[in-house]
């Protein structure tokens, strides 16, 4: 019995943090999800397979504007760290890999809107 009353306040308070619209996404998910395009973003040719599966994970796992806002951010923050990343490169990225991501990447996107 106490099993169910904990599991149902388990769900009350996920429903809650959904309809509250906080994103489920966090920074170090969408830095494991790109990690495999640091070479590309640097200068290899063209992204790996491991990379567009990345970018197709960072798709599938921001449903929610919430999500995509906090993994702009990630983005931007991550970008921030890593020195030699070639804008056109990470403009690029999402159509070398085949997947629309619904915005462009720029340094100068604006991660509320």
């Amino acid at each position: 019995m106490k099993a169910g009353v904990v599991l149902a306040v388990i769900l009350m308070a996920a429903i809650v943090m959904v309809e509250r619209g906080q994103a489920a996404i966090t920074c170090g998910q969408v830095d494991s999800f790109l990690a495999p395009c640091l070479a590309y973003l640097t200068g290899e040719a063209k992204p790996s397979r491991a990379c567009c599966t990345g970018v197709e994970y960072l798709k599938d796992n921001t449903p929610t504007t919430a999500d995509r806002q906090a993994a702009c951010k990630c983005i931007k923050d991550a970008a921030t760290r890593y020195r030699g990343i070639k804008l056109d490169k990470a403009r690029q990225l999402p159509k070398e890999c085949g997947v629309d991501i619904g915005v462009p990447i720029t340094p100068d996107i604006d991660c509320s809107k």
